[in-house]
């Protein structure tokens, strides 16, 4: 999802990264590079013919920015796909942008319907909307968000792990069909944000609604003024709309919630003993929600009330594993097909995938379509979301990538991506490939127009050299086509963030440092 756990380290690795910053000559704006650039192959394999894949998208929300441009996960079904065609490796060119001195990651990459970025970047000073020219990633305009309690906390004990096990603060937001940010703050306010040109020609974003959820929502949270709060802290990690254009959001305490944007009431109950850490999907249907758990799919009653329309526990495990945020499933719910949901669970040998039926008159027991077992004994988990299209599922291991120390050094982690299938009888699932393809905590993205699958992939270096590229994989066979280095070094690092295409063909990254643009240039 997002950043995650940095260790006890925190000095020594704080120098590392200002030692870095400055080794590397680069544009005025961009991420350094780190020594040994110039010892790792720049490009391997050969350019792609686009290959589009049949089938149907998503259906598009009513309330959201077209498929492919509204949220992290691409639509509200959570596919993590993209309409256009992705860079297909005729010489691509690598473009980079510096957010911050020291952090910077822009998480969520969305495109207005001019294509200009709207992201959120997270800084140790507090996370920043951003507005960003789409070919150079120059900074149009900026909204300065407050900053989280756990970067609070994490500088005044400086244990930096209570910032990386925290997706709250702006991370998961959406654009909306009016191009909108809307997103829940460390504040636990929901904000409704627009852009716009001044006469003067310079951009400025501007909050349109603010709704306070602190009637709801726990909020004795850390900040300059209160260092050691007593009362109970709750994060909202996510917002999306339904169908009716209420917004639900969710908290980490297991707190489910909507805002009616029109009267402004706000409603919510709360999952006791139960935590949520990543996002939500949509639908006609109904809300799906995962905690630490169990999935659930809600609706909201005549007042907004959330009401859970049916319970699906699952093996959440006996321990968090590393590449895991919680004890629990690490994805964000996917709605396709025919009626299917999918998620990870959290069993200790061996993650599976799980496939549900969602609909509301499904007899007991009979809701489980499949569960697959996925890469290798005791070395196998997800905290991303999956990609899924048609009938079609793909999953990434991220089993031992812990934070931006755990890879420093030519190390790397074992990796894989598998694609399972939903049989056209819906009886069960077959796995048709495994890859090797180390992506350690990329989310993903396929692109149906040109029928690749993107990773960001780091492979163990004898020298040390940490070199990190963007990967493109054939979404039919799972067979490596290409791979583009993006750059060297921790600030290349994408520590959880997604990988975007955009309507013009290019794939963005969001690094440690700020953001990555990867596009054609033959």
């Amino acid at each position: 999802m997002f950043p995650r756990a940095l260790n006890r380290a925190v000095l020594p690795a704080l120098a590392v990264f200002a030692v870095v910053s400055g080794l590397s000559p680069a544009a005025a704006d961009g991420i350094p590079l780190a020594p040994g650039h110039r010892l790792v192959s720049h490009y391997e394999g050969g350019p792609a013919t686009a290959a589009p894949l049949p089938g149907q998208a998503p259906p598009q929300h009513p309330f959201m920015a077209p498929n492919g441009r509204s949220g992290m996960h691409s639509d509200a079904s959570g596919s993590a796909t993209s309409p256009w065609s992705g860079p297909l490796g005729r010489k691509p060119t690598v473009t980079s942008e510096k957010i911050a001195a020291l952090g910077g990651e822009c998480a969520t990459a969305t495109f207005d319907s001019a294509g200009r970025l709207v992201t959120v970047c997270g800084t140790f000073s507090g996370f920043k909307v951003e507005l960003l020219e789409p070919r150079t990633l120059a900074p149009l305009a900026e909204y300065q968000l407050p900053q989280r309690s756990s970067t609070v906390r994490a500088i005044s004990t400086l244990d930096l792990s209570k910032i990386f096990k925290d997706t709250s603060g702006g991370a998961y937001f959406y654009l909306d069909n009016e191009d909108r940010a809307v997103l829940a703050d460390s504040r636990q306010h929901i904000l409704r944000l627009s852009h716009a040109q001044g006469p003067d020609g310079t951009w400025r974003f501007r909050a349109d609604d603010d709704w306070d959820l602190t009637g709801q929502v726990p909020h004795d949270c850390a900040d300059w003024t209160n260092l050691r709060p007593t009362g109970t802290c709750d994060p909202v990690t996510s917002v999306m709309p339904d169908w009716n254009g209420r917004i639900w959001w969710v908290t980490r305490q297991g707190r489910v919630g909507t805002v009616d944007p029109a009267t402004s009431r706000i409603r919510s109950i709360r999952l006791p003993g139960e935590e949520i850490q990543n996002s939500f999907s949509v639908a006609e249907d109904g809300v799906s929600i995962v905690t630490d758990h169990a999935l659930y799919s809600f609706r909201a009653d005549a007042d907004g009330t959330p009401v859970a329309q049916w319970r699906q526990t699952y093996d959440r495990g006996t321990g968090t594993k590393p590449g895991s945020v919680n004890q629990g499933s690490g994805t964000t719910p996917d709605l396709f097909g025919d009626g299917y949901v999918a998620i990870t669970d959290n069993a200790d040998d061996r993650m599976n995938v799980l496939v549900y039926k969602r609909g509301t008159d499904v007899p007991e027991g009979q809701r489980l379509v499949c569960r697959v077992p996925v890469f290798g004994a005791g070395a196998s988990t997800t905290d991303n979301s999956l990609i899924t299209w048609g009938n079609s599922i793909v999953v990434e291991n991220n089993y031992g990538y812990e934070n931006i120390t755990s890879l420093v050094l030519g190390k790397s982690v074992v990796g894989g991506a598998s694609r399972i299938d939903v049989r056209a009888d819906g009886s069960g699932c077959d796995t048709v490939w495994q890859s090797p393809v180390r992506s350690p905590s990329v989310v993903p993205k396929l692109s149906t127009g040109n029928g690749l699958l993107y990773f960001y992939e780091k492979e163990p270096n004898i020298w040390g050299i940490d070199a990190w590229y963007l990967t493109a994989v054939d979404f039919r066979t799972g067979e490596r086509r290409w791979r583009r280095l993006t750059g060297t070094g921790p600030l290349y690092d994408n520590n959880w963030a997604p990988i975007t295409l955009g309507p013009d063909g290019t794939a963005y990254v969001g690094v440690f440092n700020g953001i990555v643009a990867v596009r054609d240039s033959g």
